[in-house]
């Protein structure tokens, strides 16, 4: 079971602008913490799972997976 990440990097590739990224990641990494997660309290982290930007935007968002490496 994988549990996919984005950056803020990520979402400007799928089209939002480079404020509305960072506004993105900073609030999925507060629901995150309201959510009892306090690893994501770390100013340095930039990369939050994608069902959480997905909550905050009400849509699904198409990322492509991680190929794994054998």
């Amino acid at each position: 079971m994988t549990n996919p990440t984005i950056t803020k990097h990520d979402l400007i590739e799928l089209g939002y602008g480079h404020c509305t990224a960072e506004d993105l990641i900073k609030r999925a990494k507060a629901l995150m913490v309201h959510k009892g997660f306090s690893y994501y309290e770390n100013t340095r982290l930039g990369r939050v799972p994608v069902k959480a930007i997905e909550e905050i935007l009400g849509i699904q968002l198409a990322v492509k997976p991680i190929e794994e490496v054998d």
